[in-house]
């Protein structure tokens, strides 16, 4: 499935070095197939880093995407520039008037704050309550899947003292599942956060039902029960340098992190770093968009209903 961009986001060409398919809107208008209608909220600082790595594994499916970023009009960034929000992003006040086929709500490093201080707490409380009834799925991702639990299920997270940093590994619970169609026995999950969800949590809610989870890390996927929304606390979009990016930086500010598990060769951070989640996490978002997405959505969006 193609990504339909602006050529000139900066994704754009690093995307088409690495031959993922990529449509620009001059050649989408010649095909009648209607796209797709994804809006992913960007909640990352390094923005930028983020809408390649999701758009990346939303690019390998036979259907063209039609891509809408959002960022928070009540929060300054500090790591990305205002004319790229400007030129690439809109605010969540100009999706209110749009449905969309597909919604993810990615993470972001503020998962040892209380929810209510985030700063655009409010405003994200009405991006969820608007995707219940507009958007046809939605898929959040670490923070957001916290985020999105405790909102709409009243289920809090649970601070560790140690940071959850590395590659953890995920049972599957359903297999039959579509959203886990074809997975292994385990599989690998770029995890970095303080908190986790309790599986039993999940498990006592009748809206949800648990899909996979670690003994490690807790919750790893769950969904509602009429499919609509996906939670993920893991972080499978994550390049193969992300969590060691992350370790230097924290190093680099004196706050002696720990070694991210099961991730440096020999512990080594010297070593280069061997991805094992790639496939796992192309089949997750191929199974999203098609099981969960493609597959169920109406043709006409203004049929979407809560």
């Amino acid at each position: 499935m193609p990504i339909k961009i602006e050529e000139d986001l900066p994704a754009f060409s690093q995307l088409e070095n690495e031959n993922i398919f990529i449509m620009t809107k001059g050649r989408a208008q010649t095909q009648d197939i209607r796209p797709l209608k994804i809006a992913i909220v960007n909640l990352m600082p390094t923005k930028e880093v983020t809408e390649t790595q999701l758009l990346r594994l939303l690019s390998n499916t036979p259907l063209q995407i039609d891509i809408s970023l959002v960022h928070m009009k009540d929060h300054i960034s500090k790591n990305t520039a205002q004319n790229h929000l400007d030129k690439f992003y809109v605010t969540s006040d100009e999706i209110y008037d749009q449905k969309f086929d597909g919604m993810i709500v990615t993470g972001a490093p503020v998962e040892q704050i209380p929810f209510e201080e985030v700063d655009y707490w409010n405003e994200l409380c009405r991006i969820m309550d608007y995707a219940k009834k507009n958007v046809f799925c939605t898929l959040y991702i670490c923070w957001g899947a916290m985020a999105g639990l405790y909102h709409h299920y009243g289920i809090n997270k649970n601070i560790v003292d140690k940071k959850f940093s590395g590659i953890f590994y995920s049972t599957p619970l359903d297999k039959r599942d579509p959203l886990l169609r074809g997975f292994d026995d385990v599989f690998p999950v770029p995890t970095s956060r303080y908190t986790y969800i309790k599986s039993s949590d999940v498990k006592n809610n009748a809206e949800l039902t648990l899909l996979a989870d670690s003994p490690v890390t807790g919750l790893t996927i769950a969904k509602s029960k009429d499919n609509r929304s996906i939670f993920m606390t893991g972080h499978l979009e994550y390049d193969p340098d992300t969590l060691k990016n992350e370790y230097i930086r924290d190093f680099q500010k004196g706050l002696n992190p720990a070694l991210p598990e099961n991730y440096f060769t020999k512990d080594n951070p010297d070593e280069p770093v061997v991805s094992r989640w790639r496939s796992t996490a192309h089949l997750f978002y191929s199974n999203w968009l098609n099981y969960y997405v493609y597959q169920n959505t109406p043709y006409r969006l203004d049929d979407i209903k809560n």
